[in-house]
């Protein structure tokens, strides 16, 4: 059973920057593809970005590319979300979330989840 925490969030003004981490629990993070996910209230879930085990394929939704970034540490057991250049627009409750094998931006593929955490980005 694998557990996520997220943290890192918080309150911003448009243009600054933030990073989330997700720390995982149990030996499976280190064959697990990683996903960020948002959302807003009343909306669906997003997919933000994702990156496989190994690092070698990461995947952006197009709002983000340019501005955040994401990685991993394996020795760690966390994932990273670099989030640069914030804007309004980017205010969500942020969901890290894992699946064995090879990366998704369904978040509906995606077996375990983070609690979520709030970013808040004001003009």
């Amino acid at each position: 059973h694998v557990q996520l925490a997220e943290s890192g969030g918080g309150t911003v003004q448009a243009g600054d920057s933030l990073r989330l981490s997700c720390t995982a629990s149990g030996r499976t993070f280190n064959s697990s593809a990683m996903g960020w996910f948002r959302q807003t209230p009343g909306k669906e879930r997003d997919f933000v970005a994702a990156i496989t085990w190994s690092s070698r394929t990461i995947d952006y939704a197009d709002s983000v590319k340019g501005r955040f970034t994401i990685s991993r540490d394996n020795a760690k057991n966390t994932v990273y979300l670099q989030m640069n250049s914030l804007k309004p627009e980017d205010t969500a409750v942020y969901y890290c979330a894992g699946k064995l094998g090879y990366y998704s931006d369904y978040d509906g593929d995606y077996e375990y989840w983070g609690q979520g955490t709030q970013v808040t980005v004001s003009s």
